[in-house]
């Protein structure tokens, strides 16, 4: 927490932390640059990770990056995630579609 209070009080540039830490109630008011490098495949987890830099007493505007290299298993855990937060969409809003609707096709499309 101490080196959590310095960055948000000063002008230190970089602060590392895993996505796990980022789960453990760091507020980092002092970023507006987060990158993403190693995605995880629960997308909820790292929204959560990213929202550290989103809290009360965030006064600066805040850019979030993604890093992906083309033809990587990140870029593939990126799609899974796509495709889960897009059913997960569709389940919640109700638009007609539902798992009950889905076919033996479209659940080993959605598997890969």
């Amino acid at each position: 927490m101490k080196l959590v209070k310095k960055f948000n009080a000063d002008d230190t540039e970089v602060f590392l932390i895993s996505l796990k830490a980022g789960g453990v109630g760091l507020n980092l008011t002092g970023a507006d640059v987060v990158i993403h490098y190693d995605p995880w495949w629960n997308f909820a987890v790292q929204n959560q990770a990213t929202d550290r830099a989103y809290r009360i007493g965030q006064e600066k505007k805040v850019t979030v990056y993604r890093l992906i290299a083309k033809g990587s298993i990140e870029e593939k855990i990126i799609q899974l995630q796509e495709t889960k937060k897009d059913l997960s969409d569709k389940i919640i809003q109700g638009d007609g579609s539902s798992l009950a609707g889905m076919s033996r096709e479209d659940f080993l499309e959605l598997l890969g």
